[in-house]
């Protein structure tokens, strides 16, 4: 049918590679993607010809669909601080499917968080970590987001003690002062460094473990969707 599903080039390659990785032992080489797109049936069938079982497939596809869209990361010198995603959703969550929801937070982000409502709105938040529930034009998304509380300070800090060190050591250069006495202004030009080197190194792990956290909470939510509501409204 034409209003079927068609995955693209890249996405045929990410299906068959995602499909592939479910199993160590039975990796295979991966099909060519065919041009026009594949329909999840003819997907199912090229995997089966290079030992990919047709629920494997489907698996990796449904994955693939409800990996949400990037977020741009806000950036300082060139590294991460903050991570987010946007999930639209197929409908809204009933009261029940909100409480599962929000233990799923919980247990992704080993937070307890705090929970509420305002309006149309339903928030859980600890810290700068937030998910929140909100209605749009065209139906119901989860927004989830944090920022990195330390990262500006910390860079800060570090540039600080960089911007002192070569203060200090013009002024000791200029009097004269030289070998030894440059010790002081090279620690300190030392110390502002690693600062800066060690957000460098920790801030885009720790913005891509949010990230996978977040793409977990996405996936797991669509699931709860995919079923029927549990619960109705007033009862």
């Amino acid at each position: 049918m034409d209003s079927e599903r068609r995955y693209g080039e890249e996405e045929v390659r990410k299906v068959f590679a995602r499909a592939a990785e479910a199993d160590e032992e039975e990796r295979a080489s991966l099909p060519s993607p065919v041009d026009g797109g594949l329909t999840l049936g003819e997907l199912q069938a090229v995997g089966l010809e290079v030992g990919l079982s047709p629920e494997r497939v489907a698996a990796a596809a449904a994955e693939l669909d409800a990996t949400p869209p990037l977020v741009p990361r806000r950036k300082l010198l060139g590294v991460p601080i903050s991570a987010g995603r946007i999930v639209d959703l197929p409908r809204e969550l009933t009261d029940r499917e909100w409480h599962f929801l929000v233990a799923e937070l919980r247990a992704t982000f080993d937070a307890k968080g705090e929970v509420g409502a305002d309006g149309g709105i339903r928030e859980w938040s600890n810290g700068n970590l937030h998910a929140v529930l909100e209605q749009t034009e065209s139906g119901h998304r989860l927004r989830l987001g944090t920022r990195k509380g330390d990262a500006l300070e910390t860079t800060f800090l570090g540039i600080m003690f960089a911007v002192m060190a070569v203060i200090v050591a013009f002024i000791m250069v200029a009097d004269g002062r030289a070998g030894a006495a440059l010790m002081v202004p090279a620690l300190m030009a030392l110390g502002g460094g690693g600062v800066l080197v060690a957000n460098a190194i920790r801030l885009p792990r720790w913005a891509g473990e949010r990230e996978r956290q977040m793409d977990h909470v996405a996936a797991w939510t669509q699931s709860l969707l995919a079923a029927a509501p549990k619960d109705v409204e007033g009862t």
